[in-house]
Order: structure tokens, then sequence, then C-alpha cells
């Protein structure tokens, strides 16, 4: 801490010595009823030092340094004995203890050039508030033993005790004056609650304003266009009459509006200078003797102002101001909200769109400036670019052809080596039917034709004619029966007739299993024949034709586009998922490998070439006409 933050040669204004007083003359009852009765911190410093002098033996001189807590710089406030001898010596020790935050005794000794002079003490403590360094005080005591420098410093321990309650009750004094103000400050702003419209809102509370402050009138205004509008008066539900007063009152808001200051009037004492023409005016046209105008802001824009008006006997002071200028912040914005909140919807929109202009034309705001002009270019891009003009649609795959693998004849199942998802090559077993049964009635009508032939040969040698012709009938019906056989045994082997995958079928779990002749056993396709089916919404059904061309996306391959030719459009629709769809077929120009039936995908069919904004706005508009058109009568 520099020495110069404790100056003990130019003591405070309250400080200075009195002309004519002596501490040492008054008695003791004199100095405690001034301790007792003091009316200023000032007087309290003085009273309290000296008792303290007074209590301490071979005290010849003190001081009380004070302050801003822990920040200085500290200047005197009380000496003992006022009027007295110099006390710059005890600056040294006064700085110590500001500095340790401790009490000190240093001794201190004679000077040289009077050798009669004996040593002394400077003894000094730190004045503390809740951990907050105010000052401190020190003392020039006579020399006296270590016992006796020790009681000196608990005295000054206990007697700072004083100066702390005095500080503590200032600030509890000043606590108090601040909850009341906020409180009545509350309290005023909640009478604005509670009205769903404006006016009511506005009227409430300056009316509560007036009666609570004791102000004969007291007025809202906003600004509108540049100039400002009275919204409300208190006591007045109807005050468009009264036109030179409200004329009056605009212009003293307008005052205090353009200055961005509180106008006051008459101004008080150590206010800074302000223009107060149209207030004057107002307190002398219209009686008013005391008139308070403080501008409200919201988000650093002036909206609007109040206006208190009182009697002259009642000027605003600086606790008025304060409580008005709170009442101002606090409920401004808030009336302000109401008012924008109860206009028309069309006045909403103009101020919206008024602000969003101001921001887009006038200063800072770069970033929406830049937006805007980025929704410009993709504005004038979408509204003359043009682009392809895709219909998309769920496709799945279908073969162009299945055929029915089925069975032949009554029988059971013997062998099955294949199953659905099979690839079969042309010739490949399928599956075999049971031909036991059929082999030994086979065996039994070639026996029995051998037999018929013995027979016959003997007629024959008889020359029985008769017998002879019986017997050819009967053989040749064996015959007959044998090459009936034969081919149902040739058809107990089902093999497929060309390439295909095998789409339906798994009779591998149903071995000597019994069919029934035409039941189907498998469903082939084949490999490399298939056609596109997509299932076109109806909106879009009217941009497909005939030999169109596309696209199509498998989901089993993302990575390979197919292209495609629309080759059939049917008139059958169907519903799916609440909406209609047409069956559009289309037939793959290039294959893959990979592919089987049933796989799906997305394909697009390519229309024309439209412009960008008509392709993607083109589903909501068609929704609106068709919305319009069924409201309208």
């Amino acid at each position: 801490m520099d020495r110069a933050d404790v100056d003990l040669r130019n003591p405070a204004p309250g400080a200075r010595p009195t002309p004519g007083a002596s501490v040492f003359a008054d008695p003791d009852q004199v100095l405690w009823r001034q301790f007792a009765e003091a009316a200023t911190p000032e007087v309290f410093y003085r009273a309290w030092l000296a008792l303290q002098c007074r209590m301490i033996t071979g005290v010849t001189g003190g001081v009380v340094v004070l302050g801003p807590p822990d920040t200085g710089p500290y200047t005197p406030a009380a000496f003992w004995p006022e009027g007295g001898r110099n006390l710059r010596h005890l600056a040294e020790v006064a700085e110590k203890t500001l500095v340790e935050r401790r009490g000190l005794v240093m001794p201190r000794a004679g000077r040289a050039d009077d050798p009669s002079a004996r040593a002394r003490y400077d003894v000094a403590y730190p004045i503390q508030v809740s951990g907050r360094l105010l000052g401190v005080v020190a003392l020039d005591i006579a020399p006296r033993q270590e016992v006796d420098l020790q009681w000196a410093l608990r005295q000054l321990q206990w007697g700072a005790a004083w100066l702390e309650t005095l500080t503590l009750r200032g600030e509890l004094t000043q606590t108090t004056i601040v909850r009341d103000r906020l409180q009545q400050v509350l309290d005023l702003v909640g009478a604005a609650f509670g009205h769903d419209r404006f006016y009511a809102a506005a009227s409430a509370f300056v009316t509560a304003v007036a009666t609570r402050l004791n102000c004969d009138r007291v007025s809202f205004g906003v600004v509108v266009r540049g100039r400002t509008r009275v919204q409300a008066i208190s006591h007045s539900a109807r005050f468009g009459e009264q036109t030179n007063v409200i004329r009056a009152v605009a212009e003293a808001m307008d005052e205090a509006i353009d200055q961005h200051a509180t106008i006051v009037h008459p101004p008080p004492a150590g206010s800074r200078p302000v223009v107060t023409r149209a207030a004057a005016e107002l307190a002398r046209q219209h009686g008013a003797g005391a008139i308070c105008t403080v501008p409200l802001a919201e988000g650093g824009r002036v909206f609007g102002a109040l206006t208190f008006e009182r009697p002259a006997d009642q000027a605003f002071d600086t606790v008025a101001v304060d409580v008005c200028e709170a009442l101002g912040g606090l409920a401004g914005p808030i009336l302000e909200r109401s008012r924008r909140d109860d206009r028309w919807i069309g006045a909403k929109l103009l101020d919206a769109g008024r602000h969003g202009v101001e921001r887009l034309t006038g200063p800072g705001h770069v970033g929406l400036k830049l937006g805007a002009v980025a929704a410009v270019v993709v504005a004038l891009v979408l509204a003359f670019a043009r682009g392809d003009f895709r219909v998309a649609a769920n496709a799945s795959l279908e073969p162009i052809a299945r055929q029915a693998a089925v069975a032949p004849f009554n029988g059971y199942i013997a062998q099955a080596p294949v199953r659905a998802g099979d690839v079969v090559q042309r010739e490949q077993l399928l599956a075999t039917l049971d031909d036991r049964e059929m082999r030994l009635e086979r065996m039994k009508w070639s026996s029995q034709y051998e037999q018929l032939a013995r027979q016959y040969q003997q007629a024959l040698a008889l020359r029985n004619a008769a017998q002879a012709m019986i017997l050819s009938a009967q053989m040749d019906q064996a015959r007959a029966e044998v090459a009936l056989l034969d081919s149902q045994l040739a058809r107990t082997r089902i093999a497929a007739p060309f390439d295909a995958i095998v789409v339906t079928g798994d009779l591998s779990q149903s071995l000597a299993a019994p069919v029934e002749r035409g039941q189907v056993l498998f469903e082939l396709a084949p490999l490399n024949a298939y056609r596109v089916v997509l299932q076109v919404d109806e909106r879009d059904v009217t941009f497909v034709q005939v030999g169109q061309r596309g696209t199509l996306v498998l989901t089993g391959a993302p990575a390979d586009g197919l292209p495609l030719l629309v080759d059939k459009i049917t008139p059958v629709s169907a519903q799916k998922d609440g909406r209609n769809y047409f069956r559009v077929e289309a037939k793959l120009e290039r294959g893959l490998e990979r592919l089987r039936p049933g796989m799906e995908g997305v394909g697009k069919v390519e229309i024309d070439r439209r412009r960008l904004v008509w392709i993607w706005t083109r589903q909501v508009i068609d929704w609106i006409r068709l919305q319009l058109w069924t409201w309208l009568p």
C-alpha cells in the first residue's frame, strides 16, 4: 500500500477541528452523550475516538482513517485532540496495519534535536466488517510495559466493535430501503398483470402508480412513426378531449426520449444538465409543480416514456427518481409487449416486415444480409433453372413367365433333390415318383402278352380263325397297357424344362408323401427374363407413357442402376397404405447375374425437362388446388 493511501495532513471536511473546542475540557458524560446522540457519522467518529483516547492512559494523539472497503484510498475521518499536534508520524503504523490487517505496536525513538523528548509508541488496529477492511485507528501512546501495550490493543479491538456496529447498521438501513423500494416497484408492476387487453393493463398500471406515489397524473406513451402518442392516463378512461394536456405531455415525453435521459423539473441539486423546456412548459400551463419523465427502452431501443406529475411541494428527490426509473425499466417492456400482442394481425405482419427490412438495410446484421442474398440466389435458380423431371415409384422384379412342374398321376414322392431358390439346368432332375407298382404292372402285362402270343400261334396252326382273331385283339390290348405303363414310368422323372430358378416348391420334407394328379410340385422361372413392375401413384400416372425410359435401383444392388423401358400401363389400380397405385410394366434393357424374382427397389421414369421450382412444388400445388376445389361451393 502506498503512503499516499493514508494522508494524515488533510483531514476530511467533517473531521476538521472545531474552533474553540477542547476534548480534554469536556467531561466524560458530555462525550458519552455526544456519542449516543450522534446524528452523522463524522460526529460519531469524533466522539468515539475521544472516548477511546480518554480510556487509554498516556495517549497524546489519535486518528481514525476510513475509506472504501478493501480498495481505498483511506483518509482521516476524525482527530484527537481536535486542532492539536501534527500526527503525520502515525501514517507509517497505519499503512502497515492496513497491509497486514492486524494490530501493531511500533516503538518510536525520541527526536535527535530534542534530547529531553522521550521514546513513545505508535499503536494501530484495523477496522474490519465481515472480512472487509474499512480503515484503521492509530494512537500515539506514552512508554509503558508490554502488558499495558497489549491491554491498549485489546481496548482498541473492543472499541472497534462500535464502528463495525455503525457500519452494519448503515448497511441494514440501506438494505431495508432498497427492499422496501423494490417491493413498492413490484406491487405497482403487478397492477399491469391480470388484464387481457393492453389498454386495461396500461390504465390500471398508471392509476396504481399515481395513487401509490402521490402523483396528480401519470401518463404512459409510446413512439409511433417518430412521435410519442399518449396511450393511458391515470384516473381517466377517456382522454381524447384533453387535447392541450395530451399534446404537452407528449412533448415532454419526446424531450426525454430524444435525450435518452430522465428529465426532472425542477432539477434536483447536483444533477447533470439536460434540456427541460417542454417539462417546464407542461408545469407552467397545466399547474404541475414537479414533473419526472422516464424514457422506456427494450433491447437498446427507446419505445416510449412515463411522465409523473406532482404538486410543487412534493418535488422529485433522488429516491423518488430511482423508483420512477425502476418502474420504467421493469413495467415498460411488459406494457410494450402487451401493446404489440393486442394489435390486429395485419399490423403485426407489417411491423415484422418493417423490422426485417430495417435489419436488412441498416448497419450490422452481416449474417442476415448474407443469408438474404443466398436465399435470393437460390430462389432465382429455382425459378429459372431446369432439371430432369422423373416419376419415382416402388418397383419389384417378376419373371416374364412361370412354368409349373405338376404330378403326372397319383403317386408318392420318391426323391426331391431341389427346392425353392435353387438354380437348375435344362433336364436337371427336380423330383421322382415311386414307380414300383407300375413296373410290377408292366411285368404283368408283358407276361400276359407273351402268353397270348403263344396261344395266337397255336390258333393259327389249328386254322382256328375265330380264336386267332380274339387272341390278336387281346394281344393289342396287352401291348397298349405296356406302352401306357412305359409312358407313365418315363414321367415319374420330373425334370427342368429349361435353365431356370425354382421359385416355389420344397418336397425335401415330404418324401413318400402322396400326391395327386395335376398337383403343382414346383414353379420355375427363367434366369434372364424379368419384367419390372412399377407401382405408380395415381397423381403421377398421367405423366407416364409407353416407350419412356428410366432407371431401376434395387435394394440388393444400390450401386448398380439398371436401365428400363416402359412396356405396358395397366388400367387396374390397387390400394396400399391408403393410396391408389397403378401397375406399370417395364422391361430391363440390361440385367445382372444376381437378379432374382421378387427383388424390390425404386424405379424412376424419365418424363422430360422442366423447371426445378415446379418439380419440387407440384405436389403441394396440386394438393392445394384439390382442397380449394373441395371447399369452394
